[in-house]
């Protein structure tokens, strides 16, 4: 018997991967988180699966059902939504099944700020204006934020900040990411990334707070950096024409000679 945790990605029923969506239709047992993981992929479970919502449970209800799986010899999908590496509240789970000595493994998803890169068409890591993406919050009542990790302290590094979590302190995000940035700096909000109502606001930080309506939902995505939407930045030199690399030599004295 095993847990299969499974990132049921960002929203659309076909962002899933191949394995995840196997394993759902292997597994006797199902677990989803229902207030974000859709449905649709519940059509993938088994005839006769049990299938329990676990978005009104307890992290104690939770294990309680995983148990009775394991001994009932059931193996278990496990979804949640998104990638399972940010946010997911699957470490507290694990630490559980560890000191139960119920086995598990862990299948990744797509995660939120990759699909809301993918609705904006764009690149986060251009050459020459960012190659870094920090994905952060704000501080939360379930979740306060260490000493360190301030959007101010990301923002002096001029990455691209992936901001979840935190549209309904966007005053806050805005003063503290203007003096770093600039007020010109390209934003982006992005409301439910690939589900079929995906709203996307484009602004900068100086006119984003005009752009939006009252109506902050506290899902949506905040991206901002000086990639998103650019048009001036370098060429990558990996498909450069006089770029030596091995499954491309160049010159009489290639770095790397054909074989």
């Amino acid at each position: 018997m095993t847990v299969h945790f499974i990132g049921a990605g960002p929203g659309a029923a076909d962002l899933i991967t191949v394995r995840g969506r196997d394993l759902i239709a292997a597994c006797p047992v199902c677990l989803y988180a229902g207030s974000l993981v859709p449905e649709a992929l519940l059509a993938h479970c088994p005839p006769g699966a049990r299938i329990v919502n676990t978005a009104p449970l307890s992290l104690d209800q939770i294990i309680a059902e995983i148990e009775t799986a394991h001994a009932a010899g059931q193996d278990v999908a496990r979804l949640h939504s998104g990638d399972l590496s940010v946010w997911s509240a699957m470490g507290e789970q694990l630490r559980r099944l560890r000191a139960l000595g119920i086995p598990y493994d862990v299948t990744p998803g797509v995660p939120s700020f990759a699909a809301a890169a993918a609705l904006l068409g764009a690149e986060l890591t251009l050459p020459g204006v960012a190659q870094s993406v920090v994905l952060t919050r704000t501080s939360g009542r379930a979740s306060p934020m260490p000493a360190g990790e301030t959007l101010e302290n990301f923002a002096r590094t001029g990455a691209v900040l992936a901001i979840h979590l935190s549209i309904h302190v966007l005053d806050r995000v805005l003063a503290e990411l203007t003096p770093h940035y600039g007020p010109d700096c390209p934003v982006a909000v992005v409301w439910r990334a690939s589900w079929p109502d995906q709203r996307v606001v484009r602004a900068t930080l100086g006119t984003l707070a005009a752009s939006l309506g009252p109506e902050l939902e506290r899902t949506a995505l905040i991206l901002v950096g000086h990639s998103l939407g650019a048009e001036e930045f370098d060429e990558s030199r990996l498909y450069a024409g006089d770029y030596d690399r091995r499954y491309r030599p160049v010159g009489t004295a290639p770095r790397f000679p054909e074989e």
